[in-house]
């Protein structure tokens, strides 16, 4: 898994550039921690998890490692889809080459990248078998999205939106839900093809919401805000790998959902959230997104249960229908004094492993 935060001022809750200072010295052997795209954001990135308890103990430990070397610095770590307070445009860029050829590529769309996911990276024995499992993930990607919705605030506003994140990436041309492909290789020419435009500079930019990793023999889940709790980046994790086990052994077709449900599936996870309704990948038709995440955990229980992970998703769901997922928390926060730097406190408490 990988997880991208944003470093915020101690003293005012705005952005801090001190990525490079945060970063100095790191003996990624221990833990991997790495700069992103901007100055004011940090990502850790795990080993190789085969249990969740493997997975939980390496998110924590590179929390808290971010969290001590921020604070070095006059810094805070906040995981939150967008930042709450100001924003720098255009985006400080990390001294790197190729985020500046990305810059003179891409243009303003790099002027506002302050924003941050979490990436699962699920291990498959075959290019064919990460197809087919992308196929089974994308018409529960919308929920995947309203699970993890952590990004409320934009520009020192409401955005009205649960993920605010998800609307800002999808003006990139490669971003949004992937297609529906038959075989790997057609995954691959649509790939090339997409590089040949100049929509990418290479497969590293194939920004789809799931996608065949240009790293690593994974495919990686890219959907989700940066989860607000390290529980909920590991439930994030058990239910895409129960997709990826349901769907290896049934070996059954997946749900087909037409482009243009998907579109407006996603836009309305991004709006509603967890809290309002989504589009049932089975019917096509509105129904709560609640309901939604109860027929999507029904159909990976077995998985779960044999991974041991069913009461672990079943309770973590429980409480984000309770207590509201990262997006609701937030605005909650702000409701108790009107003030948002109470949010960025809060997102900064919230983060910290407990």
């Amino acid at each position: 898994m990988e997880e991208e935060f944003v470093l915020v001022e101690a003293s005012t809750g705005h952005l801090a550039n001190r990525a490079d200072k945060v970063l100095s010295g790191v003996d990624r052997q221990q833990v991997d921690l790495q700069p992103e795209i901007a100055q004011y954001q940090v990502e850790s990135a795990t080993g190789i998890c085969t249990d969740m308890a493997v997975l939980r103990e390496e998110l924590t430990v590179a929390r808290r490692a971010l969290i001590e070397r921020a604070a070095r610095h006059d810094a805070r770590l906040a995981a939150t889809g967008t930042p709450v307070l100001g924003l720098t445009m255009p985006t400080p860029l990390t001294n790197a080459a190729r985020y500046h050829r990305m810059a003179q590529e891409m243009g303003a769309l790099t002027n506002d990248l302050a924003i941050c996911g979490m990436h699962v990276h699920i291990g498959l024995p075959d290019d064919e078998s990460k197809v087919f499992v992308s196929n089974h993930l994308r018409p529960w990607l919308p929920t995947l999205l309203a699970l993890g919705a952590n990004s409320p605030y934009w520009l020192d506003n409401d955005t009205a939106y649960a993920s605010w994140r998800y609307v800002v990436w999808n003006r990139w041309p490669t971003s949004g839900a992937p297609p529906h492909f038959e075989s790997a290789a057609e995954y691959f020419a649509a790939r090339d093809e997409i590089i040949a435009s100049g929509a990418a500079l290479d497969a590293g930019m194939l920004y789809w919401d799931v996608r065949l990793s240009a790293r690593h023999p994974t495919l990686e889940l890219r959907v989700s805000d940066v989860a607000p709790t390290v529980e909920e980046a590991v439930l994030m994790a058990a239910l895409v790998r129960a997709i990826a086990v349901t769907a290896l052994g049934s070996g059954a077709a997946p749900t087909y959902l037409p482009p243009h449900l998907l579109k407006v599936a996603l836009w309305r996870a991004a709006r509603d959230g967890l809290e309002g309704f989504g589009i049932d990948p089975v019917t096509g038709a509105p129904a709560p997104a609640s309901s939604i995440t109860a027929s999507l955990v029904r159909q990976v229980r077995p998985a779960l249960e044999f991974a041991g992970d069913y009461e672990m998703v079943s309770d973590g769901i429980d409480r984000l229908l309770i207590d509201g997922t990262g997006a609701v928390r937030q605005r909650r926060a702000l409701a108790r004094r009107g003030r948002l730097d109470d949010v960025v406190a809060f997102l900064v408490a919230q983060t910290a492993p407990v």
